[in-house]
């Protein structure tokens, strides 16, 4: 039997949003609306946490839409971020503002590559690595904070080392939770429905703070819980090595 062609249409159209959002994004910075062009990779990540979770819902997953969906994220997540951090601030470096700009970029790509060929199991568990998303909502976080909170822009030099460590952490082992197995329909605590609660409120009443927030938050997750892992794994190595023979006589 043939089998069937063609696209499911709606987890396409989110992802299709997400290409709008990185394209914009280039037109923004184009015409030095800098603002706005990091609103519109905070929007595309939306889009991008849709469209999978639609097309899971909706049982409609396809070897097509992971492919235009990582596309997708090259466009928005890669070049976007890379190209507006460069155009924001790293303009004046020359070529170390283009070469950490295009290290962004690529490390970007790989983290992308690297992600398409793990399996799904370890996919649903936990990413390797900083996702893409992430890196450039941390990017964009920045570049909201400082235009609309302080009405300026950040030091070069700080933005130059945040854009190296993003590239790193994005190309990393460290591990970041995935949040993929989150169930609506499974009881919790009160005590975490009313911290998702004041999430929401404070996210709708401040986004730009808790976008900020956020995104740092969770950049940072990753090096904590491997330095805590550590210090843990070094605890029970200690605990369980055997005592020094003592040789004197």
């Amino acid at each position: 039997m043939e089998p069937k062609k063609g696209i499911h249409i709606l987890p396409s159209l989110f992802t299709t949003g997400n290409v709008f959002c990185g394209f914009y994004a280039f037109v923004a910075v184009l015409n030095e609306q800098f603002y706005y062009a990091a609103w519109a990779i905070a929007i595309g990540m939306i889009f991008d946490g849709l469209d999978g979770r639609i097309a899971r819902l909706t049982k409609t997953t396809s070897a097509f839409g992971e492919q235009y969906d990582s596309l997708a994220d090259i466009i928005t997540f890669g070049m976007a971020p890379a190209f507006l951090a460069y155009s924001w601030v790293l303009k004046p470096f020359g070529r170390l503002g283009w070469m950490a700009a295009f290290l962004f970029l690529l490390c970007a790509a790989l983290r992308l590559a690297r992600f398409n060929v793990t399996k799904p199991e370890t996919r649903s568990q936990h990413f390797i690595g900083l996702p893409s998303p992430a890196a450039a909502v941390v990017v964009a976080s920045i570049v909201i904070a400082f235009e609309d909170l302080f009405a300026t822009r950040m030091n070069p030099f700080i933005m130059v080392m945040v854009v190296y460590t993003l590239a790193f952490l994005m190309v990393s082992n460290i591990k970041y939770p995935a949040f993929k197995q989150f169930e609506f329909k499974k009881r919790v605590v009160f005590s975490r429905f009313l911290f998702v609660i004041l999430f929401i409120y404070v996210l709708a009443t401040i986004p730009r703070v808790a976008l900020f927030i956020l995104g740092i938050t969770y950049a940072v997750i990753g090096p904590i819980g491997l330095l805590l892992a550590n210090r843990k794994q070094e605890a029970e190595s200690k605990e369980t090595s055997p005592p020094p023979v003592n040789s004197s006589h």
